[in-house]
C-alpha cells in the first residue's frame, strides 16, 4: 500500500544524477518536495513526462518546489537521461540498489516488471504527504498541472504568498 496523505514522507537518501547522496528530509523546512517515481529513463512515457518537468522548472521554483525523479536505473543512466533532456533545476535519483527499496518503501515498486510504478508526492515542507497520484499502469503518463494548485496550497500561512 502506498504512502497516503497526511502521513510524514518516509525519509531515504539517495545517489544523484550529480553522484551525490540527497536526502529527503534536507528539503525540510526549505522546500515543498514533488517526488515522481518513474520506471525507466528513455522509455517515451517517462521521457514526456520529464520532458514537460524541465519545461515547468521555473513554476516548480516559484512554488519553492524542488522535483525528485526516482528510479532503479543507475546514476550513470539517469546523469545521461538529465542531459539529453537539458534538466537543470530537477534531481533524478537512483534506486538502484538495493534495487527498488524506496519504492517499495512508498509502495509503488512492481516486482513483476521490476521497476516503479509511475506515482507522484507532492511533500510538504514538513516532510508530510499533502497529494498521491498513482497509475495503474507505469505506461500511464501523469501531467503536472494539478500539483501547481497543491504545492500553492502548500505555501498558504507560509512566509510568502500563494500564486
Amino acid at each position: 500500500m502506498a504512502v497516503a496523505v497526511g502521513q510524514q514522507a518516509p525519509d531515504f537518501t539517495l545517489r544523484s544524477h550529480h553522484d551525490e547522496d540527497v536526502t529527503l528530509w534536507s528539503f525540510r523546512g526549505e522546500k515543498n518536495v514533488v517526488l515522481s517515481f518513474f520506471p525507466a529513463a528513455f522509455s517515451n512515457v517517462c521521457t514526456g513526462q520529464f520532458t514537460r518537468i524541465g519545461e515547468n522548472e521555473g513554476r516548480f521554483a516559484g512554488e519553492d518546489a524542488q522535483v525528485i525523479g526516482v528510479s532503479v536505473d543507475n546514476s550513470d543512466s539517469l546523469r545521461a537521461f538529465a542531459e539529453s533532456l537539458g534538466l537543470d533545476g530537477t534531481l533524478l535519483l537512483a534506486d538502484f540498489e538495493p534495487k527498488g527499496a524506496v519504492a517499495t518503501e512508498y509502495g509503488v515498486y512492481l516486482d513483476r516488471f521490476g521497476v516503479s510504478g509511475r506515482a507522484t508526492f507532492v511533500i510538504d515542507k514538513a516532510g508530510v504527504v499533502r497529494s498521491v497520484v498513482l497509475t495503474d499502469n507505469p505506461g500511464q503518463d501523469i501531467l503536472e498541472e494539478d500539483y501547481f494548485a497543491e504545492l500553492a496550497s502548500c505555501n498558504v500561512g507560509s512566509d510568502r504568498p500563494a500564486s
